[in-house]
């Protein structure tokens, strides 16, 4: 019984991990937004030499290809598994966040390592040595 009960409280654990994922989802790109004034620091990431806004790029073909880079977000710093010569630009992304008023979840997963898969860089899952078994029962059996 206690079997079933710690899989169904798994899968409602997923469920509400995957929801809130989906809250924070990033806005359409198609969304239409006005263009930054000129010399203004509050407009989109873009790159010093061209004006244009970054794009961080997550494509691969091996693992050699990813790396891990602060990508930013709307708190601060958050690293990402991106392409070892994606461009990245964390500041002008927060810059962006204050400007629009818009806010994230802070806080972030350590990634150690970064991998090729199925053509994107993706974290590495954690080894499965770092989980810790559940403590021994202290009660007596009679």
């Amino acid at each position: 019984m206690s079997r079933l009960l710690s899989r169904c409280l798994s899968t409602i654990l997923l469920l509400a991990c995957l929801v809130s994922i989906g809250c924070v989802a990033a806005p359409p790109t198609d969304t239409a937004t006005p263009p930054p004034e000129t010399g203004s620091a509050s407009g989109p990431a873009t790159g010093q030499a061209t004006g244009k806004p970054i794009v961080v790029t997550t494509t691969c073909r091996t693992d050699a290809d990813c790396t891990v880079k602060d990508v930013g977000n709307c708190c601060g710093a958050f690293p990402a598994c991106v392409n070892v010569n994606s461009a990245t630009d964390p500041k002008g992304v927060l810059a962006q966040c204050q400007a629009s008023g818009m806010m994230s979840v802070c806080g972030f997963r350590e990634i150690s390592a970064c991998q090729c898969v199925a053509g994107q860089c993706a974290a590495k899952d954690a080894q499965a040595d770092t989980l810790r078994p559940a403590p021994p029962s202290t009660e007596t059996v009679h």
